[in-house]
């Protein structure tokens, strides 16, 4: 089952709120000038206000780009996003250094103070955020699927072509009886087939050991039903659909697996259920971060 994110885009509102608060550092510039504030502290101020409003655009970006990693349908593209997210992550991480610096430079206690607090909360956003991307990229419910869809396919279907040919081989009395065993020999297979999908989305590991066990009594039926068969025709006639069946056995364990490993399923739990309220702080805090720049270079408001 896919469920799409919330995502918070970069776009155009970005792109006003940075004009804005370019638009307010030039007049912070200009009174600051009337009033023969240093500079050298305008300067650093600027500076210091670019930073804070490139940590927000990054830390959105790496959010953004590590969702899109949950959600890829390929290795590919998932290794593509996890990498961008990881960059981005990389200037949060130099941004941080270098607006601590100004911000203990200009003496601002209360920006330090939320510089601090998002230090903290980013770490915890990193821990998580680590464990969805290494889940992410193993995309193991969507190989099981590929094998499922694939491989499994052909091999259930070697095995029916193998078996429908049987009863031709067969005395006119038995003739009935292989047309009754080849019948549960394939519904079998098909059966296991049908079980394999859910199991692949399943998150339960109680709900996926009972179609395990299904799947196992449902081999056994198949196995049973080739065994008669050998005995009813020719042993030799029935070695393409022993072969064709130790195939699909051996692909519907790795398609258990896969299944059981549940990257896509974690990773999409963890991206829906934790991630967001450590996202929200961490935005809160750099909220916090901007607001208390902007008031910064006007006396009357300090």
């Amino acid at each position: 089952m896919l469920v799409s994110l919330a995502v918070h885009p970069i776009g155009p509102s970005h792109a006003i709120w940075r004009g804005l608060a370019f638009v307010a550092t030039v007049c912070t510039l200009a009174l600051a000038s009337c009033r023969g504030e240093p500079a050298g502290v305008l300067t650093e101020l600027a500076e210091a206000r670019r930073l804070s409003a490139d940590l927000r655009v990054q830390f959105s970006k790496s959010s953004d780009a590590s969702n899109r990693a949950v959600m890829a349908d390929t290795d590919e593209a998932s290794l593509a996003f996890a990498h961008e997210a990881e960059e981005s992550k990389q200037v949060v991480q130099t941004d941080v250094a270098k607006l601590a610096s100004h911000l203990r430079s200009l003496g601002y206690a209360d920006e330090t103070r939320f510089l601090e607090e998002f230090i903290k909360r980013f770490a915890d956003y990193l821990s998580l955020d680590r464990t969805v991307l290494d889940l992410a990229v193993e995309n193991t419910n969507l190989k099981a699927q590929r094998l499922s869809f694939g491989p499994a396919q052909q091999a259930a279907d070697g095995f029916r072509d193998a078996l429908e040919g049987l009863a031709s081989l067969a005395s006119p009395k038995d003739h009935c009886r292989i047309e009754s065993v080849v019948a549960k020999a394939i519904l079998a297979v098909r059966d296991i087939q049908v079980l394999q999908a859910p199991h692949i989305a399943e998150a339960d590991d109680a709900a996926m050991s009972r179609m395990e066990a299904e799947m196992g009594r449902l081999q056994a039926i198949a196995a049973d039903a080739l065994n008669e068969l050998a005995r009813l025709v020719e042993t030799k006639a029935t070695l393409a659909a022993s072969a064709s069946l130790d195939r699909f056995k051996d692909l519907s364990r790795q398609i258990v697996a896969l299944s059981r490993r549940n990257s896509n399923v974690r990773s999409l739990a963890l991206s829906l259920r934790d991630k967001p309220p450590l996202t929200a702080a961490c935005e809160d805090s750099l909220r916090a971060l901007d607001e208390a720049l902007a008031k910064e270079g006007f006396p009357a408001t300090r």
